[in-house]
């Protein structure tokens, strides 16, 4: 195979995995870089190659597709792995925007890093990042969550956790469950917490919301929720923790996988304080 690019066409290698983003509604914002990789590559692996094939058809792709997704991760990575080492170049897409936010493929990455084949990105759009671009809400630093979990004390806990954040929180949701997670988040945020509401972006009927919680929820309310959403939260408002608020926060931190500095620093960072406080309080709850 040629050149996908300058700096990888003197490499001799027996294949390469190519991470290709493609667009999240508009067919326009697809890269000329990554065109030219689909059209390059031996083989494309797809999430959904019923809605991948709309996409190939509209650039006049007709490079060969296999299956990638969640159910099949596992078989599909080892034959990968397999085509990979004979000497095949495969780009990696999902349905829609780069691949391996919230979409499978880490694992195949894993695999194929392990094995010491060379992975490379062809960046595009991604719709946290189109979302959080165009929120209002501080971008300098931000935690992105994919799915809140559905119920139980899981989500009670990211709930908590970005009730007190520090930083913007980054959400996807579906509409079904959209109003049911704007109500915890008023229950656990407080109804005045500002945030930004995105769906469809880049599509016929884009829409971003801004507001309130309380603001973002009656809107909601008016209208039949369509479409995939990006919920941008903004930080919690600067306030005095208490020493009872770290230790709470300390014993809904996973300790068996964490030492006791790492703790320290991720619940330091949730709160926005210094790791030495929170260190000092996990040694004296001993």
């Amino acid at each position: 195979m040629k050149s996908m690019d300058a700096e990888h066409k003197d490499k001799k290698m027996a294949g390469q995995l190519f991470i290709v983003a493609t667009p999240i509604g508009n067919l326009g914002d697809i890269t000329y870089r990554a065109v030219e990789t689909l059209k390059q590559v031996d083989l494309i692996a797809a999430e959904d190659t019923r809605i991948s094939c709309r996409l190939l058809a509209h650039y006049g792709i007709d490079t060969p597709m296999i299956s990638h997704h969640e159910h099949n991760e596992e078989a599909a990575g080892k034959k990968i792995l397999a085509k990979i080492n004979a000497g095949t170049n495969i780009a990696l897409i999902s349905d829609a925007g780069t691949p391996l936010i919230s979409d499978p493929g880490y694992r195949l990455v894993r695999l194929l890093r392990e094995n010491d084949i060379e992975v490379v990105p062809i960046p595009g759009p991604s719709s946290p990042i189109a979302a959080l671009s165009v929120s209002g809400l501080p971008t300098d630093s931000f935690t992105f969550l994919g799915f809140l979990p559905r119920s139980g004390q899981a989500r009670q806990n990211i709930l908590q956790q970005i009730a007190q954040a520090s930083c913007t929180q980054v959400l996807l949701e579906s509409p079904k469950r959209l109003p049911r997670t704007l109500e915890d988040m008023e229950k656990t945020c407080g109804p005045d917490r500002e945030v930004c509401m995105a769906r469809e972006l880049t599509k016929l009927y884009e829409e971003v919301v801004h507001g309130s919680l309380r603001q973002v929820r009656a809107h909601m309310d008016a209208g039949r929720l369509r479409g995939e959403i990006v919920l941008i939260v903004s930080p919690a408002p600067a306030r005095d923790i208490t020493d009872e608020e770290i230790i709470d926060c300390l014993r809904r931190t996973d300790a068996s996988e964490l030492t006791p500095s790492a703790r320290a620093k991720k619940v330091a960072k949730q709160l926005g304080i210094s790791r030495s406080r929170v260190y000092e309080l996990l040694l004296s709850d001993k």
